[in-house]
């Protein structure tokens, strides 16, 4: 799993999350820092309202939490999902002796992202991509 940290850059680099079963996400208050959800149709569903996304908390008696707002949740996306959103520019994972190194091909230059994760070494790729696509 990405870190909170990391998952914070990626959403304000402009990562938007569309809620979906499986996901994971902590919602982004400091009483909640050390929780983390999953978005499943028999514990936490997103409803889709055209005022925007709700992620509601079904059947949660030991939280005083019905619904918040999908603008409140960060996500913390999985090593398969960050790995899809590089798309055509992911060359490779390789395991390294401090970790792990993915391998972008950006316009033809080579960028090497080492992290001691495979998912965070995926985030640093995006984050990079992600400032790329900005700027």
């Amino acid at each position: 799993m990405i870190s909170t940290g990391l998952a914070r850059q990626l959403r304000d680099a402009g990562l938007r999350w569309k809620p979906a079963s499986g996901d994971r996400f902590q919602i982004d208050r400091s009483e909640f820092d050390s929780e983390v959800f999953t978005v499943s149709e028999l514990t936490v569903e997103a409803h889709e309202y055209s005022t925007g996304t709700v992620l509601g908390f079904n059947g949660t008696t030991e939280w005083a939490l019905d619904s918040v707002d999908v603008n409140d949740a960060l996500w913390l996306p999985r090593e398969d999902q960050l790995r899809d959103l590089l798309r055509v520019a992911f060359r490779t994972l390789e395991r390294t002796d401090d970790g792990y190194a993915v391998t972008l091909d950006l316009d033809g230059d080579r960028q090497v992202f080492s992290s001691v994760s495979a998912p965070e070494a995926y985030g640093l790729a995006l984050l990079a991509l992600l400032d790329r696509v900005s700027a």
